[in-house]
């Protein structure tokens, strides 16, 4: 965890400094994102991408999945740690906001009025969570020809959703990028930690496989 954890502490110290690179990157990139999604009229399409993508929706989706693997394929150690994995994610970014303190975004006018604070994104941060536990989870009930397509499916629905929090000035860049890697690094650790090699040889001799 720490190698995820450095990068996102080195850039919540690069925010505190208000002469950082980092931070003025970050306002010029929001000033042309914003102004993109008003000169194209995406704004709504944009909203409804935020809506679908809160971390109510995705982890009430995503727990479903996990209780068709748990009921319906037997694999109750992958369902439960990618649940608890799911739920631990969601409240290490709620409390890295409060930790952080980063004030969202300030725009004359504000595409959308989200609350909270900014970095790092939530809405990154919860997607990845997700996204790649529910991967680690089903790996080994996908067909082979199908598990590069889910990793092509997870890469653009996670780009979808950081593209989405920049275009409508809710998140800087940072925040997102924030997101990401913290979000994969509590699902890759949490794996590690708890299941790795053990839950592999587990499931593959629940489903016949060698």
């Amino acid at each position: 965890m720490v190698v995820f954890a450095f990068p996102v502490l080195v850039l919540a110290w690069a925010i505190r400094q208000r002469t950082s690179p980092v931070l003025a990157f970050d306002h010029q990139a929001i000033t042309a994102a914003t102004d993109f999604t008003r000169g194209r009229r995406l704004v709504s399409l944009a909203l409804v991408v935020q809506a679908v993508s809160q971390p109510w929706v995705v982890y009430t989706f995503a727990t479903l999945i996990a209780a068709y693997v748990w009921f319906r394929q037997g694999l109750r150690a992958r369902a439960l740690w990618a649940f608890v994995t799911m739920m631990v994610g969601w409240a290490v970014g709620a409390a890295a906001k409060v930790v952080v303190h980063r004030l969202r975004p300030v725009l004359d006018t504000p595409l959308s009025h989200p609350g909270g604070y900014s970095f790092p994104s939530g809405h990154a941060l919860n997607v990845t969570v997700a996204t790649s536990a529910v991967l680690f989870m089903c790996w080994p009930l996908l067909p082979r020809a199908a598990r590069a397509l889910a990793v092509v499916a997870a890469a653009v629905l996670l780009t979808a959703v950081g593209l989405d929090r920049v275009l409508l000035g809710v998140h800087f860049p940072s925040d997102v990028v924030a997101g990401y890697i913290l979000g994969f690094g509590i699902t890759v650790t949490s794996w590690i930690a708890f299941v790795g090699r053990t839950a592999e040889i587990s499931s593959s001799a629940s489903s016949g496989r060698p």
